[in-house]
């Protein structure tokens, strides 16, 4: 619900350059995000954009724990491999788990470096 208030205040209008982190897979936003363009239209949030596309250009996502394919996979068809990064939930969360997550990921090897640590590297200027 946070972000979604930061949308919709019109934050990332007032800010284009803001990125944002939310673990957990996007708490549920990627899943949602068909549902929230239909519902939210510009005509009605007066924004410069789209919901969607603050959720797409604005936001980066974690995995914070949640390992499992089908939920990564919607985050990715969302998404897209550039707004995703690797992490763990430890001390809440295996770390060997989170690592196999990781090593077992369906995509390609060059997205699987980006998830794993080029993502965060160009995002935190590392």
């Amino acid at each position: 619900m946070h972000v979604i208030r930061l949308i919709l205040s019109g934050a990332f209008d007032h800010y284009p350059g803001l990125q944002l982190v939310i673990g957990h897979l996007g708490e549920t936003l990627p899943f949602m995000l068909p549902r929230l363009e239909r519902a939210l239209p510009t005509e009605l949030t007066r924004l410069d954009r789209p919901v969607g596309a603050y959720l797409r250009e604005n936001v980066h996502y974690t995995f914070s724990g949640l390992n499992w394919t089908p939920a990564f996979l919607d985050l990715l068809l969302q998404v897209g491999a550039d707004r995703i990064m690797f992490s763990t939930d430890y001390p809440y969360a295996s770390m060997t788990e989170a690592r196999t997550f990781l090593d077992r990921l369906p995509v390609s090897p060059a997205e699987k470096e980006r998830i794993a640590h080029g993502n965060a590297e160009r995002l935190l200027r590392l």
